[in-house]
């Protein structure tokens, strides 16, 4: 196994996890806030005060949208050099932290109801 097949096979991997956790959050319509880490965690009349469909459609549309930088990073690291991928997973972490916040009224407030 080469280079560019070992960077496209960790592209692909992480693509397939995201795209199945996508289906779920799909799947699952306004249920799926609760699998969002740190809503879950808030009291019941806390969560009451955010919009959980579009927490759900949120988080599904950013799990296509990696799974889809993924995908194309693996394809392309084939096609041309394994560079790809590594660009591809960079722009995968710059994504993943500019979502992450510690606060958990913070991550949601634009969801306020």
């Amino acid at each position: 196994m080469g280079e560019n097949e070992i960077w496209a096979a960790v592209c692909v991997s992480l693509a397939a996890v995201f795209c199945l956790l996508g289906i779920v959050f799909a799947l699952s319509g306004e249920k799926g806030a609760m699998l969002v880490s740190g809503f879950n965690t808030l009291s019941k009349e806390e969560r009451e005060k955010y919009d959980r469909k579009q927490i759900s459609l949120d988080m599904r549309n950013s799990l296509f949208l990696w799974s889809g930088i993924l995908g194309a990073g693996a394809v392309c690291s084939i096609i041309f050099h394994w560079g790809m991928a590594a660009a591809a997973l960079l722009i995968w972490l710059v994504l993943f932290f500019r979502d992450v916040h510690l606060d958990a009224h913070k991550a949601f407030e634009k969801y306020k109801k």
